[in-house]
């Protein structure tokens, strides 16, 4: 795993008030926004390493992740856009960095990735990882925004729901541990992907 410092990150408050985390990543070597695509698309799936099988979500970090699921089917019946994914995580094996969350995949193309959380129709949580074409491999961007943008009840879940659910050591962990499991990929998806 790539240590944080190899990408760029930043973590803000905006003036709404949401925690906002930005990663550009170091290059994604030997792999294409094809396959970051593929990758999003298969990941409840299994893979072998050193003869073992295991979920591939484990793989990919195996300190941190716990657990996925595929919470519900896309229209088409499949796991990309317009389903939705059981993430369960702690994010630098600490337990009060503990994750567990259902989001909705609002896109999921070649571009890249966006998974959202709404309660009550309130979008509270976004997550973004865009996806490019670099020098020997992918550019990988990521954004996640956590909180309310706007309307009456961005004030009291920003300044004292979010801190708890989502606190801003929490966001600090989560740049650490994106950065890491991003560059997992370079060793899992160019084999995995060759082999499909």
């Amino acid at each position: 795993m790539k240590p944080v410092v190899s990408a760029k990150t930043t973590q803000s408050r905006l003036p709404s008030g949401q925690l906002d985390l930005t990663i550009e990543h170091d290059t994604v070597r030997g792999v294409t926004p094809a396959m970051l695509r593929w990758w999003f698309e298969t990941l409840g799936q299994t893979m072998t390493f050193q003869g073992q099988t295991y979920p591939r979500y484990l793989l990919w970090h195996p300190r941190d992740h716990i657990h996925w699921e595929l919470a519900a089917r896309s229209s088409t019946g499949g796991t990309g856009q317009g389903a939705s994914f059981r993430i369960v995580e702690a994010f630098a094996a600490d337990p009060a960095c503990y994750v567990d969350s259902t989001e909705f995949v609002e896109k999921l193309d070649e571009e890249g990735i966006a998974l959202v959380k709404r309660v009550a129709g309130v979008e509270v949580f976004r997550l973004e990882h865009r996806f490019g074409v670099a020098a020997g491999g992918a550019s990988y961007r990521s954004r996640m925004t956590v909180g309310v943008a706007e309307g009456w009840v961005r004030w009291p879940f920003n300044h004292l729901v979010r801190p708890k659910v989502f606190s801003d050591r929490m966001g600090t962990a989560w740049l650490t541990h994106n950065v890491e499991e991003v560059s997992m990929l370079e060793s899992l998806l160019p084999p995995l992907y060759a082999a499909r």
